[in-house]
C-alpha cells in the first residue's frame, strides 16, 4: 500500500523531526471512508482505521503503538506528554506537547485546521487541532505556552499549517461574525464576503495570526483547501453539503 503525505520544508530540515500531513489517498478504507480514514468514530471498519495508523505511523519511521491520539473536543486544552501515554485511555483535549524522543503525537481533521509545531534546539514539539472555537478560545497560544514550559522559545519555532477550509469555501450564518468579533475584537479582518451576501471566515489566517501573536515567526503553510479538494482531503462540510458521511485525516510529529 503507498502511503501519501505532504511535509513542510522547514519542518522537513530539522535534523531530529519526522513529520507528515497525510490526506485521503492510499489507504484500506471503503465507501465514503476511501481510502486513508483515520478516525474510528465516524462508521468506518475499525480493523481499517488500524491498518490505515500503522501505514501512517511507520511512514514516517515510527512503531504504531507510539501513535498516540487525543479525545477532540474543540477546546483550548493542551497535553503535556512526559512519558509513554496509555492510548487506551484517550485524553481530553486539542493540542499536546512534548520533549520525549519515540512518540508520534496525531491530529486529526476534516476541515479544522492542523499545526505542527517544533523548536529543534530544545527539541521540543507540538501538535494542535483548531477549529474555529478552539481557535478563538486560545488554543494556539496555549500549545506555544506548553511548548515554552518545556523549553522552547517561540523565536527558535517552526509551524506549519496544514490542509484546511479556506475562507473562500468557509461560509458562516448571519450571528457568527458578530458572536467573534465580541470574543476578538481584532478578528473583523479575517472575515469577507467573496461575492456573496454571508460573511466568510478565513480561519487558516487566523490561526497564523494566532501563531504570531504568541511569538512565532517561523510559518508555513502546507496542502490546499479541504472542502476544495474533495479527492485529495476528507471534508466534513463538502459531505454535509452532498449529504453524506467523510472520514478524518491525520497530521503526525515526533523527535527521533
Amino acid at each position: 500500500m503507498t502511503v501519501h503525505y505532504e511535509q513542510s520544508a522547514a519542518l522537513a530540515g530539522l535534523g531530529p523531526v519526522r513529520h507528515g500531513f497525510f490526506g485521503r489517498k492510499g489507504g484500506a478504507s471503503l465507501g465514503d471512508f476511501a481510502e486513508n480514514n483515520m478516525s474510528v468514530v465516524v462508521g468506518d471498519e475499525p480493523r481499517a482505521v488500524d491498518i490505515n495508523r500503522s501505514a501512517a505511523a511507520e511512514a514516517l519511521g515510527f512503531f504504531r503503538p507510539s501513535l498516540y491520539l487525543l479525545k477532540q473536543v474543540h477546546s483550548n486544552r493542551v497535553r503535556t506528554i512526559t512519558q509513554k501515554p496509555d492510548n487506551d485511555e484517550p485524553h481530553e483535549a486539542d493540542a499536546m506537547v512534548t520533549n520525549q524522543p519515540g512518540i508520534a503525537m496525531g491530529i486529526l481533521t476534516a476541515d479544522c485546521t492542523p499545526i505542527l509545531l517544533a523548536d529543534d534546539e530544545a527539541r521540543v514539539i507540538g501538535a494542535a487541532h483548531a477549529g474555529w472555537r478552539g481557535a478563538v478560545d486560545g488554543i494556539v497560544g496555549n500549545t506555544v505556552e506548553a511548548m515554552v514550559a518545556l523549553g522552547a522559545n517561540p523565536a527558535h519555532i517552526v509551524a506549519a499549517i496544514g490542509p484546511t477550509i479556506s475562507g473562500e469555501n468557509y461560509e458562516v450564518g448571519p450571528h457568527f461574525m458578530d458572536d467573534f468579533v465580541k470574543l476578538r475584537p481584532d478578528g473583523w479582518r479575517h472575515f469577507s464576503t467573496h461575492n456573496s451576501a454571508r460573511a466568510h471566515f478565513d480561519l487558516p489566517g487566523f490561526v497564523a495570526a494566532e501563531l504570531a501573536r504568541a511569538g512565532v515567526t517561523q510559518v508555513e503553510r502546507v496542502g490546499d483547501c479541504t472542502y476544495g479538494q474533495p479527492d485529495r482531503y476528507f471534508s466534513h462540510r463538502y459531505a454535509t453539503h452532498q449529504g453524506g458521511r467523510t472520514g478524518r485525516q491525520i497530521a503526525i510529529i515526533g523527535l527521533v
